[in-house]
């Protein structure tokens, strides 16, 4: 079956491998726990089970995140920091969303910035810009099944 979408990866909230995820990137982290089956989950039977389980339990580290971005697009690799201007973070990805009309990133944040609404800033080039936290995906999913 083919799957269409107008939508892109970012937009989707979906990760790209070597931006978003990457080999040290555990699935507690990445916010993709649910790619880990629930036997899987209690038979700790994969690659880093016990510690990602431990992780999972425990509530800390830090967590893949979405964020709307003022003004201006931020890019991988700029800073996340709190309205204190402290760096809680970094982008990993983002761009302007065709279907959202707003700057749309995705980066990783300290657990206590993972709250849906949480103020935040980017700091692009030199510049400081209000971003938001927020839930992905960015845009309600519309992806499309043919039918044979």
């Amino acid at each position: 079956k083919a799957v269409v979408s107008t939508q892109s990866t970012g937009e989707a909230g979906l990760c790209l491998y070597g931006n978003d995820i990457d080999e040290t990137t555990t699935p507690v982290e990445g916010t993709l726990m649910w790619t880990v089956a629930k036997r899987r989950r209690a038979a700790r039977d994969f690659p880093g089970g016990e510690e990602v389980m431990r992780r999972f339990k425990a509530k800390e580290g830090r967590r893949r995140v979405g964020l709307i971005v003022e003004k201006a697009p931020a890019r991988p690799h700029y800073p996340i920091l709190n309205t204190a201007g402290d760096v809680v973070g970094e982008v990993t990805s983002g761009s302007p969303s065709p279907c959202t009309g707003k700057n749309i990133a995705m980066g990783y944040v300290d657990l206590e910035y993972t709250k849906n609404g949480t103020p935040l800033q980017v700091q692009v080039r030199k510049k400081i810009f209000p971003a938001t936290k927020v839930a992905m995906p960015f845009v309600p999913t519309q992806y499309y099944v043919e039918k044979k």
